[in-house]
């Protein structure tokens, strides 16, 4: 056999893998999110102990916005697209394809914000700052089970949704844009005082 007949084969099984859809595991997710959870806690004890001078304040106060609008830029365009095919505008394989894609500058603008917001000086003794922590960390826990989600939809590429999916899908976007709004909001207001 040459190696031009083996070519439809190859073709083919490339196209099957692409069809199958690898799962991440649950256990996979749950440690993340312990992860996530422990890399919060950490931020907020070792904002704590760092001492920023002027220039590196200014510094992590732009790079804290850039983070912000590139992650929460990426959640807007994911969320935006859920509802129109909600609404019947757009299909479900454009809004999965568009999520996978923007996985990189969610996680990475929620990562900005964590690393520039250790130089930030944040009061943890303010009970806004809490509830800004709280938030975060509901962010992160809630973008894994939007993981998990997804993974859940994409069987039904091409047919009906089940009504439990569609509930859990409007109450993850619902979630994350309180998340990442009420963060935003609440770290304007600390800005100001």
């Amino acid at each position: 056999m040459d190696a031009a007949s083996d070519r439809p084969a190859v073709v083919l099984m490339s196209q099957r893998a692409r069809g199958s859809e690898q799962h991440t595991p649950v256990w996979v997710l749950a440690v993340l999110g312990v992860v996530g959870s422990a890399a919060l806690l950490g931020a907020c004890w070792v904002s704590g102990h760092v001492h920023a001078d002027a220039a590196l304040l200014t510094v992590a106060r732009f790079l804290h916005i850039a983070a912000l609008a590139v992650g929460m830029g990426a959640v807007l365009a994911v969320d935006w697209l859920a509802v129109l095919w909600m609404r019947g505008l757009r299909s479900l394989p454009e809004v999965l394809n568009t999520a996978r894609g923007l996985q990189v500058p969610i996680w990475g603008g929620l990562a900005g914000l964590l690393v520039t917001g250790l130089f930030l000086r944040p009061n943890l003794e303010s009970s806004l700052t809490v509830v800004k922590v709280g938030l975060v960390l509901a962010i992160t826990l809630n973008g894994l089970y939007a993981h998990w989600l997804g993974q859940r939809l994409a069987p039904y590429k091409s047919g009906p949704v089940p009504r439990s999916l569609l509930v859990q899908s409007a109450a993850a976007a619902a979630l994350s844009q309180t998340g990442w709004w009420g963060a935003a909001l609440i770290g304007f207001l600390n800005s100001q005082s």
